[in-house]
């Protein structure tokens, strides 16, 4: 559920590189999608753009300016707005990956490339709607229970070594996420439990030599 296969929506949208902007802005509102991907040609041609609803806001003309939007869209072509060569992903990457890509690139969608030797082949389109719904998932946060946090010195084994002192305890670990403090040389982790009250496995980290605290965090209706 975590490859980019199992995130992506198949068969994208698509326009070719002598499209005009204006058709591009029509398919997006459509297809109600903010992406279109751009290929050499149209339909079966080689992966050359991708196009954004901001891309096309910024070829817009100004609000209170001579021209209309569909009047100045409609003489510019695709490749003349699109973004060229976008970054790609693999079937099978995961994503963890797809997300940094995003974070470093500034980017909000990732074409899918399927490779067979020297061949290509567009299969689907990856959005950073997609992958914030797969780390929600990964977190656990939908799932009902309690947070703990750990921390400890950072050393290998460390992350099994509490999740033992856990499980010992027949608590139920729906997820773990933990980071370095290098400058302590400590790993912080949070342990989501299936539990409603985990002061008994706070008591018994504690006890055992860990830092341990029960993270409560309040509620706010949704709106």
């Amino acid at each position: 559920m975590f490859q980019m296969r199992d995130l992506m929506t198949p068969a994208p949208v698509t326009l070719g590189t002598g499209s005009t902007a204006a058709e591009a802005l029509a398919l997006c509102n459509e297809h109600e999608i903010r992406h279109v991907i751009v290929l050499e040609g149209g339909d079966g041609g080689k992966l050359a753009g991708i196009l954004s609803d901001r891309d096309l806001r910024d070829a817009s003309p100004a609000i209170g300016a001579d021209t209309d939007q569909k009047t100045a869209l409609e003489k510019l072509t695709v490749r003349e707005i699109m973004t060229p060569d976008p970054i790609t992903v693999h079937p099978q990457d995961l994503v963890g990956f797809a997300a940094q890509e995003m974070y470093e690139r500034k980017i909000d969608a990732l074409p899918v490339i399927s490779e067979d030797g020297d061949e290509e082949e567009l299969i689907g389109i990856v959005t950073s709607t997609d992958v914030m719904r797969a780390l929600v998932t990964l977190t656990g946060v939908h799932e009902p229970g309690t947070q703990v946090q750990v921390t400890a010195p950072d050393r290998a084994g460390i992350i099994a070594e509490v999740a033992d002192e856990i499980r010992a305890l027949d608590a139920d670990i729906v997820s773990v996420l933990s980071r370095p403090e290098k400058k302590f040389e400590n790993r912080t982790m949070i342990f989501r439990l299936a539990v409603e009250d985990p002061s008994t496995v706070v008591q018994s980290l504690e006890m055992a030599g860990y830092s341990a605290s029960w993270l409560t965090i309040p509620r706010r209706p949704r709106r």
